[in-house]
Parts: C-alpha cells; structure tokens; sequence
C-alpha cells in the first residue's frame, strides 16, 4: 500500500510525532508499504530517508506559539499533492484544520484520523477545569465536538492511542473509533542500562548524595506539561526526604519552568536529548520518573520509563494515566499541586527499590512501536479497496 500521512505536527527537531514517525518509515518498508510523510515547512523539498518512505515538504505558514512548528494553511496546495502521490490510504495525524481538508479531498482512497492531539485536555479542560464541570465545558464546546463528529462521518477510522481518550470519544458520539496503542522503539530501552554511576552524578549535580531519590521528567516545556506544578510538589517533597529532580527539555514556557526552579537547588534542568541511547540510560537510571500533563494522548516517555524499568508517578487522566495501569506507577489527581507532593511523599516513605524491581520485572511486557504498527497495517488492509469519495 501506498499510504499518505498528512502529518500536522511532524518538524525535524520535534519530539514524540517525530519519533513516531521516523520509526513508521521504517516499519512500513519491512511491511512491504510505501510510506509518505506529507507535512507542513518553511520550504519545499523531499526527504528520502534511510530506512525506506520519504518525507514531503510542503510550503506553509510557521505556528506561532512555537517556532519549530508550521501548519497547512493551503488547502488547494495539499489537494494538488494528494492527486500527485495517489495514495492507497490518507491518514491525518491531527483533529484541527488538516484533518478537515483531507476530509474535503475529492479523491477516493480511504482516510484514517490518528488521534496525536487532545485539544480538549490540553486547553479547555486545563483552562476552565478549575471552576466549571467537565460536562459544562463539554456543552461549551459543543462546536468542536460537531466538528469531530462530522470528521468521524468523513473518515473511515478514528485511531485512539489510549482506553481513556477511546472512552471520551464514544462517549462524544464518534462512532469509527479504535484503540490501537502505541510503543516503544524497539532495541533502546531497557532496565540493564541501568547506571549508578550516572545516577550519582546526577544526583551530585542537584547537591545531592546517593542516598538520595532521583526523579526524572521529560519533556517539552510547554503549559499542558504543567513543569512548574511539578517542581512546586518536589520541592513540597523534599522539605522532609533528600530528593532531587532533573528536568529534560525546553519549549516556549522555559522562562516560568526556570522561575519555578530558581529557588531550589536540588532541580536541574538539562537541555533536550536527542541522542537515544543516552536518553534510555539515563531513564533506567533514575528511581522513577514524574509527569505532569493530564492531556497526553499516549505518553511516549511514560512507557519508554516502563520499559527501562522504573516506576512512574503520573496524573490519573489522560495516557499517562493507562501507563499507570499496569501496576508499575503512581496515580495523583490531576492539576492537583498538594496531591502530587502526598504521593511523591508516599512514594519515597515506601520502598522505591522494592517498586524498581517489580518495574524491571515487567519493563519486557511493554509494546513495541512494530508491534503497534503491525496492528494498524492489518486495520490498513481491511480498509483497502474501500474506494469512496470525501462526504
């Protein structure tokens, strides 16, 4: 099969959508399919990557609230290149303005939408959540669930990386729903990278010994991570327990996660890793890993923690919250500052050591990026032929 992946938020130096990415290109070519990356940039060209697939480039206008981004806004442009690569299969990676204009597209190859973004979680919930009820904000934003529903009548699928936000849909009368979670990448994670030696210089960089308890959080900084929240419950945590938190990553929110951990001296912020091998020892290294955001449709590096073998302590909505189901991880109420802190604080007046271990036990029990795509390519196949025109 030939298929297209109309891919709102893949950038060359972006995180998850690109890890995820760079490994379909690869699992495409060993499954016998072409795949095509057409995404939004600053200028034209393909990419012909190593692995098998290439990446089309498109012309478009740069996202503003993050520079790294850009975003189709030429629909006539994106039909034209879809017409060109006459794909046997389209897929949108995002519920906003793309999805709606392959929906448009006037061609017959079937459409698939992947769920990567949680618009509602990431801005209305986090936004009004505090004194309005989920069902008030729903009704509030009723316009944009009649938006999702009429791109569930336009698609032939809607693909949920998460039990949680499958469940939020159906409920949402999407009726093309189906849960085909994600994975790691195969061959990087993994508890025997373990290194104490790394921890303790980690830990001696927060000022701390290594009788200490090291947490690790990655991310973008951005204000659906909720970075400050995070570092304000360490700190809350480390009043009474020697615990330090070392933070990877970056984003348009930088100057209030730096403000937020200005005071304490026992938090680091490291810039982003892109090495990967060096990304998975230093997660097996830590003695659990925290996370802040309620809105993640998957959580990529919850399950990277999984399996590198370490507990994580994550909100109780959202994929990282069914990263936690699998008797490896912490749950706190979301956006919960006071909550989060009471467990980090039950967490380490426990046995850390003892949950590493039941960790490591089950870290070879996490999915696989192949596994995942194995699964979407034979949902692929029931799909093919399936000739129709956009509604």
């Amino acid at each position: 099969m030939r298929i297209v992946d109309v891919c709102a938020f893949y950038a060359p130096r972006g995180g998850g959508v690109k890890t995820y990415v760079e490994r379909k290109l690869q699992a495409g070519a060993q499954a016998g399919h072409e795949i095509i990356i057409l995404a939004p940039s600053d200028n034209d060209r393909v990419v012909e990557t190593q692995g098998g697939g290439r990446i089309v480039m498109l012309p478009a206008r740069r996202f503003p609230l993050d520079r790294r981004y850009s975003y189709f806004d030429d629909e006539q442009s994106l039909h034209a290149m879809l017409d060109r690569l006459q794909p046997d299969l389209v897929e949108a990676s995002s519920p906003w303005g793309s999805a709606a204009m392959v929906a448009r597209w006037r061609g017959d190859a079937p459409r698939a939408l992947i769920m990567h973004a949680d618009p509602l979680s990431a801005y209305a919930y986090r936004w009004f959540g505090s004194v309005l009820s989920r069902a008030t904000i729903d009704r509030g934003f009723e316009w944009f669930w009649r938006h999702l529903r009429r791109l569930d009548q336009s698609f032939d699928l809607v693909v949920s990386a998460s039990d949680s936000l499958s469940q939020r849909l159906s409920a949402g009368r999407l009726e093309r729903v189906a849960t085909l979670p994600m994975g790691v990448e195969p061959g990087y994670f993994s508890p025997r990278h373990r290194n104490e030696a790394l921890r303790a210089r980690l830990l001696e960089r927060c000022g701390l010994g290594p009788d200490a308890t090291l947490l690790l959080g990655v991310g973008r900084h951005a204000p659906e991570k909720r970075w400050p929240q995070v570092i304000e419950a360490v700190t809350s945590a480390g009043y009474a327990n020697p615990v330090g938190l070392v933070l990877v990553g970056d984003g348009r929110d930088r100057a209030r996660v730096r403000r937020a951990a200005a005071n304490n001296p026992h938090i680091q912020l490291l810039a982003p890793m892109h090495d990967r091998p060096a990304l998975a020892e230093m997660l097996a290294s830590a003695d659990a890993l925290v996370h802040g955001c309620e809105a993640e449709t998957f959580c990529m590096v919850a399950a990277e923690a999984r399996a590198s073998g370490i507990p994580i302590i994550v909100p109780d909505e959202g994929g990282a919250s069914d990263q936690a189901a699998h008797g490896v991880g912490l749950r706190y109420r979301a956006a919960q500052t006071d909550s989060l802190a009471a467990v980090i604080t039950d967490f380490l007046n426990g046995d850390p050591q003892a949950q590493r271990r039941r960790a490591q036990a089950m870290a070879a029990s996490v999915t696989t990026m192949d596994d995942h795509f194995a699964q979407l390519f034979a949902v692929y196949r029931e799909l093919e032929g399936r000739r129709r025109h956009a509604a």
